[in-house]
């Protein structure tokens, strides 16, 4: 999975322009850190997953057919 980059320097340093203290800005990119490298997902991984999301879909609407005609093929025969 590809990685997303946060600049937590960079982060910290506009923290501090606009009014934090040290301890504030650090405090404050250390969560956004922990929520971008624990809960965002990529593009990328996205993309993987619903690949096999449609290949299960495609799985189960392919026997589902192949059991739909072997019940109109008995029905056919018992009628």
């Amino acid at each position: 999975m590809t990685s997303i980059v946060f600049d937590t320097f960079e982060n910290v340093k506009r923290l501090k322009a606009v009014g934090f203290t040290e301890e504030q800005a650090a405090e404050q990119t250390k969560i956004i850190a922990e929520i971008v490298n624990e809960r965002l997902v990529t593009r990328q991984y996205l993309d993987e997953r619903l690949a096999d999301i449609r290949a299960d879909i495609i799985k189960w609407v392919a026997g589902m057919l192949v059991a739909q005609a072997a019940i109109v093929a008995t029905l056919v025969k018992l009628l």
